[in-house]
């Protein structure tokens, strides 16, 4: 094979990838999408791209291995801090108030995107430490990467990469070993870690606050909508939902409202 992909076959496997995930490779991203391609070609023992792409068209696994790849999972424990302070100070109590009128006292969370699982964990562990007595709350995360999945699975993590948690967390909710710490049981257990494909609708309803951060930048304004009006028809009333701090649905034909709180800036479904 070829150092580069011809512009062809940038365009065909562009086109596939976009009709699958709805991620968008521009030619400023071109790069990406061949050095992936060049070294699944050669995991798999191919000649050519153009036996690889008769692959992935017959092969539902192999199309899943494709998109895992091309994806990035950069991530830590309590990224964008204001986010979470928000969370924390306004979204909780709010929706706590909320479900003390609906006896509902279940707050049930999606973490869209969520990587090797930083975000879901800190999620959990600012639930379990401010929830008021006769709250829960679950947790779904999911991904386009199986094997970040896996590492959230596993829970563990490298000791470079706990830097950000707080002491309190980290000793009530980590265990050190070996070369890093491992989340405990009672955080774990949680969490609901699965695969999806957030060009499909989710299956779950009802949730009280979508976390997608990062993830929008992947996608064409067609796509980003998509996904967006997916979230919407996922979501309960009075929900919040939060983007990366860098992406907006401005422009964006949503029934989602701007909500700008002392903290950070989300999005609510206000009905």
């Amino acid at each position: 094979m070829s150092g580069f992909l011809s512009d062809e076959e940038f365009n065909l496997f562009r086109n596939v990838i976009y009709a699958e995930s709805g991620i968008t490779f521009s030619s400023a991203n071109r790069s990406i999408l061949d050095s992936r391609l060049k070294e699944r070609v050669r995991e798999k023992g191919l000649n050519s791209v153009q036996e690889y792409y008769r692959l992935i068209t017959s092969n539902r696994e192999e199309m899943k291995s494709l998109l895992d790849s091309v994806t990035t999972n950069l991530t830590r424990f309590f990224r964008n801090q204001p986010h979470f302070d928000a969370f924390e100070n306004y979204v909780i109590p709010h929706l706590v108030e909320q479900k003390k009128v609906t006896l509902d006292k279940k707050i049930r969370i999606w973490s869209a995107g969520c990587s090797t699982g930083e975000e879901p964990y800190t999620i959990a562990m600012i639930l379990k430490d401010i929830l008021p007595m006769g709250f829960d709350f679950e947790i779904m995360a999911s991904d386009i990467s199986l094997k970040s999945l896996m590492v959230g699975q596993q829970g563990f993590y490298p000791e470079s990469r706990v830097t950000g948690i707080p002491e309190k967390y980290l000793s009530r909710f980590f265990v050190k070993v070996d070369n890093g710490y491992q989340v405990k049981d009672e955080l774990k257990s949680r969490i609901r870690f699965d695969y999806h494909n957030l060009k499909h609708a989710a299956t779950t309803r009802n949730l009280d606050v979508v976390f997608c951060r990062n993830v929008l930048i992947y996608f064409d304004e067609a796509a980003q909508l998509e996904v967006v009006n997916h979230f919407w028809d996922a979501m309960a009333p009075k929900s919040y939902l939060y983007i990366g701090h860098s992406e907006s649905l401005f422009g964006l034909n949503t029934k989602f409202e701007f909500l700008k709180t002392d903290w950070a800036c989300l999005y609510q479904k206000n009905i």
